[in-house]
Formats: structure tokens, C-alpha cells, sequence
């Protein structure tokens, strides 16, 4: 049964949860602004298991909103459609229905016969360009694109047919609901920084909202996301090495959190990486709690700024590749969370690598014994 059936709330009808704790996990030292969330499902009926995401509606930094409607010379009063036709003034416009952290195509179509210095943006949208186009809208938001063609001024109807809609973020489920009832937990990255050329702080739109404006600020409208794909062995004695640098611990708190109150047999290797020790180390005191109590059997981390070459979680794997390639074999399931582009594919290098050396494989029959692995549903990854 689908999680989002049980409720009459979902994607197209987003419960207004409230938050209830947003507490940093990062400690002074870091480079980093990391968060502890919890926000209330009470009354919603909304139900979720270990592996699924929370789908969540932000609303627009109301400081970019009022920058972008002093630059076109709006009040936001005046009345213009959202996307799906019904009337509301544009500050409500900006604020809850259209993206404004990413410039849209038809913004830059539009601008050369607003601005002929923006002329060279109609030979970048060429779809071989799609490159140089991707270089230069790196860094670049709605508000940096008409601070750079100020002769660019819109009628309000026409802004807001430039703009593409704003759509919800996932973020994997940090609590089993077993444990935390009509709760849920995310374990957030703040997103903040300040692009070469931008005259104004670059703010994560969703990671912001949530860690900056939400608190008691009305309501987070929420949904429960289904992912099949992403599960606690069904077999309870079957053991698990999770790997879960950053906030890709989410999903791993919450699958320890239901082995435990499961009492699942089966063992647990929990692999966590991050920058440094002292300011980084995410659940330390839950995650040694577990090692206590026979929960978490094995517990590697992976600090990389904490001596002078850089150690991340897939160098463990590697050190410890004798006894991993040993889990392997004797049935347990390997979880990857946390970057697609970069941590994903270094943890698959590095599961070849040691199912080739410690299993005296050849390249060939490595990436025979992984894709196997992927098939029995005993590799699986949520990564973003």
C-alpha cells in the first residue's frame, strides 16, 4: 500500500505540518551549518517507512522577493496568474509559486528585446550550446539576470509567464515512525553562499526556508514520498553496511533506529564521513549509544580535513576491505546515501575494487558479482 494512500494528504494536497525543533548539529569550527528537524504529523493520518523522502513546499526568501520587485519597479500588489490560473498579487506570486534561485529559458528569450546588450544570451539557448549556457547561468539567480540588463523592465503579467514553478524538495526520512509516532526528522544542509559577481548572499531555497523562516512562522506544508526502492531487509537476521557521508546519514539513523525496535539479529556496519571531528561528527552520542547496546556492531568513520591527506568514507571501505567483502558474502545488504555526482560513484569504484581484490576476482567477473548484488535487491542507492 502506497504511504500517501492512507491520508487524505499528498503531493497535490500538502499537509501544513508544523516544526517542532530545529537544532544545529554542527558545532563552532565548521565549515558547515547542519540541522536536527523534527516536525509534527499530528492529525494528518500521513505515514511513512524507513527509506521514504519528505516531500516539502518552500516559500521564497521574502528579501529576494522584495529585491526583484524594487528592481522592475513593482508594488507587488498588482494582481497576475499563478500556474494554474487563479489570481493573486504577484508578492504572493514570488513568494509561493514560481522559482526565483534559477533563471528559466524563457526569461532569457525574453530579455534581448528588452535589453540589446542581452543579445548574445540568443545564440547560448542554441541546443548545442547547452555548455556554455549551463557556465554562465551557474551562480546566476532571477535577481543577479536584471541587475545584469538594466534596461530589462516587464509588466507584471509578463514576469511572472518567464518564471517556472516552484516544486517541492525531498529529503530522506531521518526517523522510523515506529519510534517517533506522528513525527518525522530530517537531517538538513543549509545552503548558503555568495557567487563571484552576485551583489547579494545566494540562499538554498528550501534549506533556508526551513532552517530560517519556518519556526512557528505558520505552516510547512508536507508530504510523504514513497521509495520502493530503498528498504530495511525484510529478513530481520540479514546484516547491513550502510554507507551515509553527511546528511546522507539520514536514512541510516532511521534504519537503525527501526532494527532496534524491531529487535532485528542481523548486524549492523555503519559507515559516516564529514570534514572534521570536533565540529562534524552528526548523532555521535545516538550512533555510540547504539555501538553500547550491540545495535551497531561496527562504526567507521571517515573525517577527511582531520589529518593532511584527505581520508573519505571510500577509503575505509577500502582498509577494511577484507572483512567487507566477508559481509558480502555471507548475505548482508549494502545501502549508499548522500552526492550522485562524486561520493556515489567513488563507493561503486571502491565496492569493484574490493569484491576483485578480496574475492581474487578479475575486473570482469567483479562487476558480475556487483551487478548481481543490484539484482537481489542487496545494493541499492538514494542518492541526489
Amino acid at each position: 500500500m502506497s504511504t500517501e494512500s492512507a491520508s487524505e494528504y499528498s503531493r497535490k494536497n500538502p499537509f501544513p505540518a508544523t516544526l517542532t525543533v530545529n537544532r544545529i548539529l554542527t558545532a563552532e569550527g565548521s565549515n558547515k551549518d547542519t540541522r536536527h528537524l523534527e516536525i509534527s504529523l499530528e492529525g494528518s493520518g500521513v505515514t511513512y517507512e524507513v527509506g521514504d523522502s519528505l516531500g516539502v513546499f518552500p516559500s521564497n526568501d521574502p528579501e529576494l522577493v522584495e529585491a526583484i520587485l524594487a528592481n522592475q519597479g513593482f508594488s507587488g500588489e498588482e494582481q497576475v496568474p499563478d500556474p494554474v490560473g487563479d489570481i493573486i498579487s504577484l508578492r504572493q506570486a514570488l513568494t509561493e509559486k514560481y522559482i526565483l534561485s534559477e533563471p528559466a529559458k524563457q526569461i532569457l528569450k525574453a530579455l534581448p528585446e528588452k535589453d540589446e546588450s542581452a543579445e548574445f544570451l540568443t545564440d547560448l539557448l542554441d541546443p548545442g550550446e547547452k555548455g556554455k549556457l549551463a557556465d554562465y547561468l551557474w551562480g546566476r539567480d532571477v535577481l543577479d539576470i536584471l541587475e545584469e540588463f538594466t534596461a530589462a523592465r516587464f509588466t507584471p503579467e509578463e514576469f511572472v509567464k518567464v518564471l517556472r514553478k516552484l516544486q517541492p524538495r525531498l529529503y530522506s526520512i531521518a526517523s522510523s515512525q515506529r519510534v517517533v509516532g506522528e513525527s518525522v526528522h530530517l537531517t538538513l544542509a543549509v545552503v548558503r553562499y555568495q557567487p563571484k559577481g552576485s551583489r547579494h548572499l545566494h540562499k538554498g531555497v528550501c534549506s533556508t526556508f526551513l532552517a530560517e523562516r519556518a519556526d512557528g512562522a505558520g505552516k510547512v506544508p508536507v508530504f510523504s514520498h514513497t521509495a520502493k526502492h530503498f528498504r530495511v531487509p525484510e529478513n530481520t537476521d540479514q546484516a547491513t553496511i550502510m554507507v551515509g557521508p553527511g546528511t546522507g546519514i539520514a536514512p541510516f539513523r532511521a534504519m537503525l533506529q527501526e532494527r532496534k525496535a524491531t529487535g532485528a539479529k542481523g548486524k549492523n556496519w555503519l559507515f559516516f564521513g564529514e570534514q572534521q571531528a570536533a565540529s562534524d561528527f552528526f548523532y555521535k552520542d545516538e550512533f555510540e549509544s547504539y555501538q553500547a547496546e550491540g545495535v551497531l556492531n561496527t562504526f567507521t568513520t571517515a573525517f577527511s580535513r582531520d589529518q593532511p591527506e584527505k581520508i573519505y568514507v571510500q577509503h575505509r571501505m577500502l582498509e577494511n576491505g577484507a572483512d567487507f567483502y566477508d559481509w558480502l558474502e555471507n548475505g548482508a545488504s549494502f545501502y549508499v546515501c548522500g552526492d550522485a555526482a562524486r561520493m556515489a560513484k567513488d563507493v561503486d569504484t571502491a565496492i569493484h575494487q574490493i569484491v576483485e581484490k578480496f574475492g581474487g576476482k578479475t575486473e570482469e567477473q567483479a562487476r558480475e558479482y556487483v551487478d548481481a548484488l543490484k539484482k537481489e535487491k542487496r545494493y541499492l542507492k538514494d542518492v541526489y
